[in-house]
């Protein structure tokens, strides 16, 4: 069955698959990959499996983790086509996922998207609509079928990396059929994933990587979030972090008998952004140079007091603290506790009455491979043989679901179409142009990967 990426990527942008809705997402993806010949599996979110994960709190509530089922397609290639993997013969004895001789490589993307302000939008946000470039905020009405851009939410973050994905192993199995591609005697093994609650933390890849769902090991991974064409190796963590503070409560007319909160969380944030700066001087890494916040500190939720004409006696803040590659989570929050003690000890009311700082919701470990890994040199022999500029990796400022692949030891470097500029944006458009050049990048990146994987 012949596969058309544009219509993939803008039925797979009809569904709302915001948090804890990728279901009706995952069974489409999981039909197309059937009916395009691939080998199906799915599961779901595990708390309990999750609970021992170092970025899930210990107890996730199961109704956040219910029905987020993930789904992937397999396929073998080669001599992994025609015997599961064995090279010696049908009295081989059954493959193992401890001595698997075929090259497995994943190309992963996730369905899950975050929500649409429509007000904010030009557009139905969930009703995908082509463009040419030069139109972008032009009537929906006027819209064109054969445009070169598609708006819609998700269509950079990321289903559109996610069709790449797909397109490109179906390019690669085709590719073999015909002799267009050449896989050493092991063949090649690729699973196309589309994972649910990238956004939340990574609850469908983090699943797979503490409880593997194939019947084999993974070898690496291509995780296809809007990169701009470029491999990302290094990508940022953060802490999530939520302060509360105590006053004491007067009427507005005698506000000195009262003990107000916003004094004292305003000493914090400024002590916090202090830190930023200093951290920004002090923690290095040759990736991240050209960030002019290269480890951003954003105090994104602030509720306090209880009435207009009563001094606010109540406080809880909500911050998202960058980790550095080659930091822990447990390091940094080590030091934004020891800066928040010394704004306690200016205060004395604060040294009677102390903030509770603790970490809440998912924590996102930073997560980088070496420059030299084979899957990384992959993707970038993949963007010479397709007429595009080999670049050097870069980091990033974000977290992603990579971080679970090199947690599990599984190289993984992320590459895709389109910009993190657009994501979570009004509009979020893609250049249609550079999901075809990430299509067939990622394919000459899987049959590079084989190839070098044999030798």
């Amino acid at each position: 069955m012949p596969f058309d990426m544009r219509a993939f990527a803008a039925e797979l942008c009809r569904h709302q698959s915001t948090a804890g809705e990728e279901a009706a997402a995952a069974a489409f993806v999981a039909e197309r990959l059937a009916d395009l010949g691939f080998e199906t599996y799915a599961w779901d979110a595990d708390p309990a499996v999750l609970a021992d994960h170092p970025s899930f709190p210990d107890d996730l509530d199961a109704a956040a983790v219910d029905g987020r089922r993930s789904v992937a397609g397999v396929l073998e290639l080669g001599s992994a086509g025609d015997d599961g993997g064995a090279s010696d013969g049908d009295d081989a004895p059954p493959e193992s996922a401890a001595a698997d001789p075929v090259p497995t490589l994943v190309l992963n993307g996730h369905l899950d998207v975050v929500p649409a302000e429509a007000a904010e939008w030009s557009s139905d946000p969930f009703e995908p609509v082509w463009r040419d470039a030069s139109e972008r905020n032009a009537d929906p009405a006027a819209a064109d079928e054969g445009g070169d851009t598609l708006t819609a939410r998700g269509a950079a973050d990321m289903k559109c990396g996610l069709a790449a994905c797909v397109a490109a192993a179906v390019d690669v199995r085709d590719g073999v059929a015909d002799g267009a591609v050449d896989l050493p005697p092991s063949g090649l093994r690729l699973v196309v994933e589309a994972v649910a609650g990238e956004e939340d933390g990574g609850y469908g890849a983090a699943t797979a990587a503490l409880a593997n769902p194939y019947p084999f090991e993974r070898d690496a991974a291509i995780v296809a979030e809007p990169t701009e064409l470029r491999p990302v190796v290094a990508c940022e963590g953060s802490l999530m972090a939520r302060i509360e503070i105590d006053g004491r409560s007067a009427h507005a007319a005698t506000r000195w008998r009262g003990e107000d909160v916003l004094p004292r969380f305003e000493a914090v944030r400024e002590a916090f952004a202090d830190l930023e700066t200093e951290r920004g001087e002090s923690v290095s890494h040759p990736l991240y140079g050209s960030f002019a916040v290269p480890w951003p500190v954003v105090c994104g939720r602030v509720e306090a007091g209880s009435w207009a004409s009563t001094v606010p006696a109540t406080l809880e803040a909500e911050f998202r603290i960058g980790v550095a590659p080659g930091e822990t989570v447990a390091e940094v929050e080590a030091a934004f506790r020891e800066r928040l003690d010394d704004v306690v000890d200016a205060d004395p009311w604060l040294r009677d009455h102390p903030p509770r700082f603790e970490r809440f919701s998912v924590q996102f470990e930073p997560a980088e491979v070496a420059v030299d890994e084979p899957v990384v040199e992959a993707v970038r022999a993949g963007l010479v043989a397709t007429g595009l500029p080999d670049v050097e990796p870069r980091g990033a400022t974000y977290g992603a679901d990579s971080r679970h692949f090199v947690a599990a030891g599984i190289p993984a470097v992320l590459f895709g179409p389109g910009t993190i500029d657009e994501a979570h944006y009004p509009d979020e458009t893609i250049a249609w142009e550079e999901v075809v050049r990430a299509r067939d990048a990622i394919a000459a990146a899987a049959g590079r990967f084989a190839r070098d994987y044999a030798a």
